[in-house]
């Protein structure tokens, strides 16, 4: 399935704030942790806790919260399928990372132990 202009403007303009709760309802659900959320985002992006508070409270969008992250070097081992996309085919950078990040709390909700998640 190809991602379209018209998805990949819409998911930069959506602000991480919107998103967030959902994350921690989806591994909450499961029986895992805020913290390791937390946990999984900092491996990925670099953001701890509180810029992760700060990222919220100022509503950045996911085109600025994927610009100033430091993703992690293993960011590249992320594959498989996320909501109906193929992980290494997606073209545009910032879609891919969204997609990355989304994998990783799926991973998390799903109970695959962290060092797995944390390649």
């Amino acid at each position: 399935m190809e991602v379209t202009s018209a998805q990949i403007e819409r998911v930069a303009k959506m602000s991480f704030a919107s998103v967030y709760p959902h994350y921690i309802t989806k591994v909450e659900k499961k029986g895992r942790t805020k913290t390791e959320l937390h946990q999984v985002i900092e491996w990925l992006t670099g953001y701890n806790e509180q810029a992760i508070e700060k990222i919220n409270s100022e509503n950045i969008n996911f085109e600025t919260f994927f610009k100033q992250a430091k993703m992690h070097p293993n960011a590249h081992l992320i594959t498989g399928v996320i909501c109906g996309y193929r992980i290494e085919e997606i073209k545009d950078t910032m879609m891919k990372q969204v997609r990355c990040l989304d994998k990783l709390v799926d991973e998390l909700a799903k109970g695959k132990k962290m060092e797995k998640i944390l390649r």
